[in-house]
């Protein structure tokens, strides 16, 4: 359990005015029909083909705050808020290497491993990570590796957000468009009725999400955010735009599943 010196439950007129902001947002996305098409698993199948790569940009996202607030090239250097500095190792740290079992994994690592267990097709995912690692750029590689589209339009838009936002409307977009917003959403496909021993890991990885990003993660992402803008209200406002965007791209995601589900 961390530390309560983070303060988990501060509060600030500009967090509290930018959760208002979204919420209506946000409420399409964890009331979206494609949860309730989540039923037989072939259709579980074509939700994690699509939702992996938002997996991965997560942590591209992730990855992209770490830089932005810590020092991560040599020589070393002391940078960022200290506050800030602290909050992003932490979640970088459970996100890139969490305890499992009796070794340590990456979330996506652990996401793969479901579905390869689930029999959902990992041919395009691989094939995208292989290409990044061979140093081709992120639009090319998700074309060649044939991801399918509505995730490369997801991809596209976070992928704007980490190279043309600043630092701190990158890390609303965390906060709210994902780490605030995964509990609920997760909780709604954790819903399937499906006792099939295919499903034990992605289970594994949902249970894993919704008590992390509940009682640890969101909270510091919050207190993140406030470290950022703290007084500033120009921050806040485009704090509010930036994640209008997320979340849009999100609830699109979803309906383009959700259409692909009903064709499974």
């Amino acid at each position: 359990m961390m530390s309560d010196r983070y303060h988990w439950n501060r509060t600030h007129p500009g967090l509290t005015g930018l959760h208002l902001a979204v919420e209506p947002d946000r409420l399409l996305i964890v009331n979206h029909r494609m949860y309730d098409g989540l039923d037989r698993l072939d259709r579980i199948r074509v939700f994690l083909q699509h939702h992996v790569f938002a997996v991965w940009d997560f942590m591209s996202l992730l990855k992209s705050l770490q830089r932005e607030l810590t020092c991560v090239g040599v020589p070393w250097v002391p940078q960022g808020p200290t506050t800030s500095r602290r909050l992003i190792n932490d979640i970088v740290l459970t996100e890139e290497s969490d305890e499992l079992g009796d070794g340590y994994l990456s979330h996506f690592e652990l996401y793969l491993r479901a579905m390869a267990e689930a029999g959902a097709d990992t041919a395009p995912i691989h094939s995208f990570v292989d290409r990044l690692r061979a140093g081709t750029p992120v639009p090319e590689a998700l074309k060649l590796a044939e991801a399918p589209q509505a995730a490369v339009d997801f991809v596209a838009g976070t992928w704007d957000i980490i190279e043309s936002a600043p630092v701190h409307a990158q890390a609303a977009a965390f906060a709210f468009g994902r780490e605030d917003l995964i509990p609920e959403m997760f909780e709604r496909v954790l819903r399937i009725e499906d006792a099939q021993p295919q499903l034990a890991t992605f289970k594994d990885y949902l249970v894993r999400h919704i008590d992390l990003d509940g009682e640890q993660h969101t909270p510091m992402a919050m207190q993140m955010l406030i470290d950022l803008c703290a007084d500033d209200h120009d921050k806040w406002a485009e704090c509010a735009v930036t994640v209008r965007r997320a979340l849009v791209a999100r609830h699109t995601l979803w309906s383009a599943v959700a259409d692909q589900l009903m064709r499974a």
